[in-house]
């Protein structure tokens, strides 16, 4: 059951993205009239201090009339993030081989000129629920 007291639908087709702590699912599910719609999910992992870990989902849910114009933006924003700063990842922290210790912000730098490197700019990022909105 979900959070709304009603029965989550079955899935009828589904698809699955990891990527690093996110995972993303997209499951097309049936209405009570039988017609299809499509739920995206985001979870995020999570560690607690104790070590024990916890899950952020967020989901949308995106029904035939709109996918068209879904798609015309979609395409459109990821068209312009492409053209802007083509699609090499910058954030190195998105990176595969990315190693903490190698990468220091000028944040991360003392008076002296010394790198410091044990400040982590993920604790400096303010993560906004848009639940909350």
């Amino acid at each position: 059951m979900s959070d709304h007291g009603m029965m989550e639908k079955e899935e009828i087709f589904s698809k699955v993205l990891r990527a690093g702590r996110r995972t993303y699912f997209f499951d097309v599910r049936a209405t009570k009239a039988e017609d299809y719609y499509l739920t995206i999910t985001e979870s995020k992992k999570f560690t607690n201090d104790d070590g024990s870990f916890h899950y952020k989902k967020h989901k949308i849910y995106l029904y035939k009339e709109d996918f068209s114009e879904f798609n015309e933006i979609l395409k459109e924003m990821t068209d312009y993030i492409i053209a802007e700063k083509g699609d090499e990842v910058i954030s190195e922290r998105h990176q595969k081989d990315f190693k903490k210790e190698d990468y220091a912000t000028p944040d991360d730098v003392t008076e002296g000129g010394e790198s410091i490197g044990s400040t982590d700019s993920a604790e400096k990022f303010t993560d906004i629920n848009f639940e909350d909105i």
